[in-house]
């Protein structure tokens, strides 16, 4: 049964995820009858921004997910790998005890965090063999090397790799910093593969799609309540639900 929308959401914030002393933060219903299907969520580019993330990661949680931020640095002289797959292990052990289910969930991530995401699938040899339940690709860019595996999925699927998982994607029609055609290309590239992907466009760009708006003055994405925001928020929300067996 799909959860009910705008359940309660409790949270956790500044939990230390591994040897590096980086946070994430959790978002999880607040009245839970059992173990939550587990969304890890990561961000783009911009250095330790799990804030950003926060809107769609308690849109999410009121859909009856966990949902596990946490921060990663691209300006890392690694690009941001060991925190990454630090963050991967962490919730691979510990997502149980913070009220979802253990070692089997959904890797998420916005823009930067999409290729990344995507890389561990096609790659899971990084991860002694893990795939996710399934990937969520939002607003992202796929000709481009993957900060956990160093090499571009697109490059990965054109030497037969198989991500062996679902692959979902969305991707604002409007984004003027990524072109939706970064999505539909690889769409069309798994699709021609016979691998299992999802496309969605909808009507927003590149930070509406995750509930926020770009302000220059401070240089960041900050929460808005616009209602092309909002209703493609929703959307990714929902793909997450549905990615993870939640239900929408």
């Amino acid at each position: 049964m799909a959860p009910d929308m705008g359940m309660a959401v409790e949270t956790v914030s500044g939990l230390i995820y591994g040897p590096s002393g980086k946070q994430l933060d959790v978002y999880r219903p607040a009245a839970a009858s059992g173990p939550a299907p587990t969304v890890l969520l990561w961000h783009g580019l911009g250095p330790d921004e799990r804030d950003v993330m926060e809107p769609l990661a308690r849109t999410a949680a009121e859909r009856g997910l966990l949902v596990l931020v946490p921060d990663w640095r691209s300006d890392a002289a690694d690009g941001g790998r060991a925190h990454l797959l630090e963050s991967l292990a962490y919730a691979r052990k510990e997502a149980g005890g913070l009220g979802g289910e253990e070692d089997s969930y959904v890797l998420a991530g916005w823009s930067a965090g999409a290729g990344t995401a995507l890389g561990v699938a096609l790659r899971p040899e990084i991860t002694d063999g893990w795939r996710p339940r399934a990937v969520v690709g939002v607003a992202g860019r796929y000709d481009l090397p993957a900060r956990t595996t160093g090499t571009a999925p697109l490059t990965d699927l054109a030497a037969g790799r198989d991500p062996g998982v679902p692959v979902h994607l969305v991707h604002g029609s409007r984004d003027t910093v990524l072109d939706a055609r970064c999505s539909r290309d690889l769409a069309e590239t798994l699709r021609a593969a016979g691998h299992a992907v999802t496309l969605q466009e909808p009507e927003t760009d590149h930070a509406g799609v995750i509930m926020t708006e770009y302000d220059p003055a401070a240089d960041r994405c900050v929460p808005t309540t616009d209602e092309h925001a909002v209703r493609a928020g929703r959307l990714v929300a929902g793909v997450l639900a549905e990615a993870a067996g939640g239900g929408a």
